[in-house]
């Protein structure tokens, strides 16, 4: 088999190869190649020592040198070269107490994670293959290397990225492993909440993202999203639906586009179901409140994960706002929908369709073409506000608050609330949005609060 490599990479192993050590490509970039990807990251492997590696190229930076890791720097691209090397005992299922180097390719390669991850590459040589990697992958199989539950015990964090390869390649977990997951799923509570969060966002934005149901099944979801497993345990007997919360949220996920921020508002977007489920005297289930009762467990779960504070915002005010009902009505309509834009965002309101199309895809067919032509209606109306240049917001008003003052209204905390009822007023009728109007409704608003003072 001949593989197609960069030629800084296969300069790296050339250079490294004259001076008489071993060098491939190894890994992931190995494994890509061969499915007809193209790889993000070109890793080499050597029996040369970092020391070695660093007196034969000009560039080179001290990545993790203590694990065997230089990165050479080829013009403006780095490539990470690690030493063959042999882990220690891993005592906190995340890193090795101590690493040795090794001569051995063989070695190096038994200590990774998956069958698929552990071939290695030169042109000299050809694919080594020293575990089945190939034929797991004409399987399309995620096997481990060696003992499932020695890999597991060893980082614990490689039975979620089990779970994400099978998410991003449509591969299936082998049997025996998926065995060793549920039975060591109690070693990922040792894993960072960021390492989590990484692979968790790598599943959901990939190509199968329904493969977190394994997460559930093998029991890892109960350790770092036990809120999805109330999910998956909730009925919905309701014309609307047709799957239970969990159910939903992964077809769901699956109608929207691969974005972070939609991918992870459509994960928690019924998360609060659970939570406010009744069920009236004829047997139907309701879930009222649950996307303002959603929107704040999301904000908690976000945080939890170390998201960072835009993510959270943006998913809590999708989630906050996603089960909102646009009027029939084109008139009435047009005010309702400046009215969410104003408190979504204008930014933000194409998300949010997006979100209520996921949505309404993944519930039962009762009222489905309505709901989906109520929203295309929607999605009018807010390109007819757009062009139209409505004011949306207080940057769109046509009077600010310096002119406020010269009009004899000096308080701060008047000037806003002043500012405030004007902006209610004109997303209602944005004929108004005038400052001939406005200088005359700031005035009479302005006494109206005195009043109330």
């Amino acid at each position: 088999m001949k593989l197609s490599i960069p030629k800084q990479a296969s300069h790296i192993i050339q250079t490294l190869s004259n001076h008489g050590y071993e060098a491939y490509v190894v890994g992931g970039c190995v494994r890509d190649s061969i499915l007809g990807k193209s790889p993000c990251d070109w890793d080499i492997t050597t029996s040369a020592r970092p020391e070695q590696v660093k007196a034969l190229f000009q560039k080179t930076i001290d990545t993790g040198i203590k694990h065997g890791t230089v990165t050479v720097m080829i013009g403006k691209d780095g490539y990470e070269v690690t030493t063959y090397r042999i882990d220690g005992d891993y005592e906190d299922h995340r890193r090795p107490n101590e690493v040795t180097f090794t001569k051995s390719l063989r070695e190096d390669l038994m200590r990774r994670d998956f069958t698929i991850n552990a071939m290695a590459y030169n042109e000299e040589e050809g694919l080594v293959d020293l575990f089945g990697g190939m034929d797991d992958l004409s399987r399309k199989i995620i096997r481990c290397v060696g003992q499932s539950e020695d890999r597991f015990g060893e980082d614990a964090l490689r039975m979620l990225r089990a779970i994400r390869f099978a998410g991003q390649l449509d591969f299936q977990i082998e049997e025996k492993t998926k065995q060793a997951i549920l039975s060591s799923k109690d070693n990922l509570r040792d894993v960072s909440a960021e390492r989590i969060q990484m692979e968790l966002l790598k599943l959901l934005i990939s190509d199968h993202p329904e493969v977190l149901r394994e997460a559930y099944v093998t029991g890892l979801t109960g350790i770092f999203l036990p809120e999805f497993d109330h999910m998956m345990k909730t009925e919905q007997n309701n014309p609307h639906h047709c799957y239970s919360v969990g159910e939903h949220t992964l077809h769901a996920i699956c109608q929207i586009e691969p974005n972070p921020v939609l991918r992870l508002t459509m994960l928690l977007h019924d998360v609060g179901k659970p939570a406010t489920k009744t069920t009236d005297t004829k047997g139907i289930d309701h879930f009222y409140n649950h996307n303002k009762v959603g929107a704040e467990m999301s904000r908690d779960i976000l945080k939890r994960l170390k998201f960072d504070n835009k993510t959270i915002q943006m998913v809590y005010t999708l989630i906050s706002h996603h089960d909102i009902r646009f009027k029939d009505s084109k008139t009435k309509g047009r005010k309702h929908v400046r009215k969410v834009m104003h408190s979504v965002g204008p930014a933000l309101f194409p998300y949010l369709l997006k979100v209520m199309e996921a949505d309404v895809r993944s519930q039962s067919g009762f009222y489905q073409a309505e709901k989906l032509a109520a929203l295309r209606e929607t999605e009018e109306t807010c390109q007819e506000i757009l062009e139209a240049e409505d004011c949306l917001s207080l940057k769109d008003l046509k009077i600010n608050g310096n002119q406020l003052k010269s009009l004899g209204i000096r308080e701060g905390e008047m000037i806003g609330r002043v500012l405030n009822t004007l902006l209610s007023i004109v997303l209602e009728h944005p004929e108004l949005n005038d400052y001939t109007c406005l200088k005359e409704l700031a005035v009479r608003i302005y006494h109206q609060l005195q009043g109330q003072n």
